[in-house]
């Protein structure tokens, strides 16, 4: 391997952590949100949720304006979006100022990782592709690593809004990098144009859906506005169908790409499991701040066994890839996630970190394997010059499939709390019910409830808190194990066997600069 190489594939890690840092360091600085603009658990998910929404429903958009205008170009316009959001973010005045920028945010990171892909795949020959996608996936592994330490660090020594303020240098280095090391490099799609009804119809369904999951605990789900935004994703997803059937050459995912067989099972299954990763990611952080008791950075700290393994096993994936074949490893991947899953469902009220190692350890080697070794599977089932389109679709289905899990979760999260809360005979309404939760975060209006109460009663009340807050979490991880099985089958029986050694043809290069 060249110095060149090193270089461009230096340039390719840098990037990847820029945006696998961003998304793991805010979930130890949500409670401190939470608290700064006195919001409750359902609001502040979404600082998390919108980036990760507009991220899924984009990345395909963002791999076919790779393809077309360039990849490098492409990853260039993506990072300046990202750093200039970044900066708006930190100066946020309230939570929504904050999720609006969080939500750009998202632009430019569809825009940056499917030219990422796109051109790691490009600088290696197809016999080292799983190095490719252990590349991509262990330096994500290892952005994500970093994220809680770096985030908690930040959060505790100067404030979260720094989690922000940090992104704009590094993707700053990232893009020196790839403009020394990188040439331009072109794929598919140049003359077949962009299908904005796709977009418009997924994006818009997508969020129907989102909004539906996380309100219907504040309007119950016979509602008529829930059952509206049902209906409403029901018929926008429909017609992004036909849409899709009909747009031909420019359809927003081509008929040749999904109608693949082992391209379309990849996609389910990382649809599943990331369903589960990123409520792990949400719950986890939460409970060592709020039954713990850990500042951000010692919850920072305590997820390393989660994601210091996730980062280590990602780069191990690539030679067991070359091995194995990608049936052998995803499907190892996938179990090792639905048995970690299922292990960290086990916390109780008294239990402390260290029983919740085992299932972190777990957990991490099923992330590793499985997302650095199914991105490959994805990618080199399709055409070579599909590359950023494929990574695209792929981390579509990731980034939807996390956000559809934090719906669902959130809802069965807050649905179990609150019932243990209520069937406690607390005295309290619903509406003090809901604000009460808030204790563990801080939150004013759940002092407020705190404040009205006597000495005993009030500690017998924060003590039913700390109840509620496990009983919602318990459920939630039950749930996610359920998902995690179920992509466990998917992996099994429908995903191929190695998908590497197909001819290469070089995509279409542009002149440097």
């Amino acid at each position: 391997m060249t110095r060149g190489t090193r270089l461009a594939l230096g340039a390719m890690a840098i990037s990847v952590f820029v945006i696998a840092n961003d998304v793991t360091a805010l979930s130890v600085a949500l409670p401190e949100i939470e608290n700064d603009f006195d919001a409750d658990v359902a609001t502040v998910q979404w600082v998390i949720n919108a980036y990760a929404l507009v991220f899924g429903v984009l990345i395909v958009t963002g791999g076919r304006l790779a393809d077309m205008l360039g990849r490098r170009r492409v990853f260039f316009i993506g990072a300046a979006v990202f750093a200039a959001f970044s900066l708006l973010a930190g100066a946020a005045q309230d939570e929504l100022w904050l999720i609006g920028c969080r939500a750009l945010m998202g632009i430019g990171g569809a825009l940056m990782w499917p030219a990422v892909l796109g051109m790691t795949y490009d600088i290696l020959p197809e016999d080292r592709a799983a190095l490719a996608g252990a590349l991509i996936i262990g330096s994500a592994g290892f952005g994500n690593a970093a994220g809680p330490l770096l985030g908690g660090f930040l959060t505790d020594v100067l404030s979260w809004r720094w989690i922000m303020f940090v992104n704009i240098p590094i993707a700053g280095l990232a893009c020196f990098v790839t403009w020394r090391s990188v040439r331009e490099s072109r794929g598919a799609g140049a003359d077949e144009g962009i299908d904005v009804p796709g977009v418009a119809t997924l994006s818009t369904g997508l969020v129907a859906l989102l909004l539906a999951l996380d309100q219907v605990t504040d309007w119950g789900w016979s509602d008529p506005r829930i059952l509206g935004l049902f209906a409403g994703c029901a018929v926008l997803l429909v017609a992004f169908v036909a849409i899709e059937r009909r747009a031909g050459a420019r359809a927003l995912v081509p008929r040749e790409v999904m109608s693949n067989p082992a391209f379309r099972s990849a996609c389910l299954a990382t649809l599943l499991m990331s369903a589960v990763f990123f409520a792990v990611l949400l719950f986890l952080p939460q409970f060592m701040q709020k039954i713990l008791g850990w500042d951000p950075l010692e919850a920072g700290a305590g997820l390393l066994p989660l994601m210091g393994v996730f980062a280590v096993t990602s780069f191990a994936a690539g030679p067991l890839y070359e091995r194995l074949g990608a049936k052998t490893v995803v499907s190892a991947g996938a179990a090792c996630l639905a048995l970690g899953t299922f292990l960290i469902s086990l916390v109780g009220r008294d239990s402390g970190w260290g029983e919740l190692v085992p299932g972190m350890v777990v957990t991490g080697v099923g992330v590793g394997l499985f997302y650095s070794s199914i991105t490959t599977a994805a990618v080199t089932a399709l055409d070579p010059s599909r590359s950023s389109l494929a990574g695209g679709i792929v981390y579509m289905f990731q980034v939807a499939g996390g956000s559809v899990g934090l719906g669902l979760t959130t809802t069965v999260f807050t649905t179990a709390s609150q019932d243990k809360l209520q069937s406690a005979s607390t005295g309290l309404s619903e509406g003090e019910v809901e604000n009460v939760q808030g204790v563990l975060a801080g939150t004013e209006s759940a002092a407020e409830v705190i404040a009205r109460q006597g000495g005993a009663t009030a500690e017998r009340l924060v003590e039913l808190v700390r109840e509620s807050f496990v009983s919602g979490l318990v459920w939630s991880f039950r749930l996610v194990a359920v998902l995690a099985f179920a992509g466990l089958m998917v992996s099994v029986l429908f995903v191929g066997g190695s998908l590497v050694g197909r001819p290469r043809e070089a995509a279409p290069r542009a002149p440097a600069g």
